[in-house]
């Protein structure tokens, strides 16, 4: 089995409708419902939401060391919000989870697998 990451990208002030309890519910029982089926399926191994660009901090190489600033290694309006790690057979079946995790929360989500290490 190969590794997955399926992430969520969010645009940074995109006007979406307000969650009212009643949406939120919906939403959470789709989440938990779908993070309920990877876990039976024996697909999921981690997800995690991130905070916000305004949360980084970056680290690079400097000429007299390491140098840390704040904020995103890129000005973009458009951030990783989250993801899930999964285990798959192939593209196909990440895929086939890819469209599961849009169908619960209802962005975009991109697949890229993990160069598999255990092979090197």
């Amino acid at each position: 089995m190969s590794q997955y990451l399926l992430s969520m990208h969010v645009v940074e002030g995109e006007a979406r409708e307000p969650m009212t309890p009643e949406t939120m519910q919906g939403f959470m029982e789709r989440v938990n419902a779908l993070e309920a089926d990877m876990r039976s399926s024996g697909a999921f191994v981690f997800t995690g939401g991130l905070h916000g660009p305004d949360a980084a901090t970056v680290v690079r190489k400097g000429d007299s060391g390491m140098v840390i600033t704040d904020g995103p290694f890129v000005e973009t309006k458009e951030h990783i919000g989250g993801f899930y790690v999964i285990e798959a057979n192939d593209l196909d079946a990440a895929l086939d989870w890819a469209g599961k995790v849009v169908d619960a929360i209802d962005h975009p989500i991109e697949v890229r697998p993990f160069h598999d290490s255990r092979s090197a």
